[in-house]
């Protein structure tokens, strides 16, 4: 199929190449999400400053550390015409699931309980942040902003836990390809969720790893 850069879009990439851009990216979406989500694909525009060699075979593909959630950008790249090039094309990735969402505005500070939350489908990919599907995860943690009514209650807007303090002794599982060690070391600073902290062994050995859970710390080898 030739290809060139008219100013229209859909006129650019015909109708077949839109349509494998589409799927390309689901595929790339859907990747660990349950099976119930809806994907939707909304196809950008290529630059109008762009002035590409007609070419007979146009290849997508998904660039290497780019995420097909929210506003994204998918590969295009030329692999059979008189010049070669490489371009990416802007698009957004909506998602939509299941998950808890505030059920009336919630001012930052404040400690969730069961009471503020319900569940609601939404667009999973629309802000960054984990979104949760059970109360668990969620009652009793501190907003650090204000959520909307009926917005989801991203991890991204709760108050991280300390797990441990510095001094404390902590579990370090040590996970390599297909095996896992468990030992104990004491922490040289404070626990807090997600972040990384060093552990010293009785051997004297100081490792660094993040902090998971309740005086645990996982390391990656």
């Amino acid at each position: 199929m030739a290809f060139a850069c008219p100013a229209s879009a859909q006129q650019a990439l015909g109708e077949p190449l839109a349509r494998e851009l589409q799927q390309l990216a689901e595929q790339g979406a859907r990747a660990g999400l349950p099976a119930k989500a809806r994907v939707e694909i909304q196809l950008g525009e290529l630059d109008p400053r762009l002035r590409l060699a007609p070419c007979q075979q146009v290849q997508p593909y998904l660039p290497n550390g780019m995420k097909m959630w929210g506003r994204t950008r998918i590969g295009l790249r030329c692999v059979r015409g008189t010049s070669k090039w490489n371009v990416t094309l802007p698009l957004t990735v909506q998602v939509f699931a299941r998950a808890l969402v505030a059920k009336s505005p919630l001012p930052g500070g404040v400690i969730l309980s069961q009471a503020d939350l319900h569940e609601a489908e939404i667009d999973i990919a629309a802000d960054g942040g984990a979104v949760f599907t059970e109360a668990k995860g969620l009652v009793g943690r501190t907003l650090v902003r204000s959520v909307n009514a009926g917005e989801a209650v991203r991890s991204s807007f709760l108050k991280q836990r300390q797990w441990f303090a510095a001094g404390e002794t902590v579990k370090v599982l040590a996970i390599g390809q297909g095996y896992a060690v468990e030992g104990e070391g004491q922490a040289q600073g404070p626990g807090t969720e997600g972040q990384e902290v060093r552990v010293r062994f009785e051997s004297g050995r100081v490792v660094t790893g993040r902090a998971t859970g309740e005086r645990k710390v996982e390391l990656q080898l």
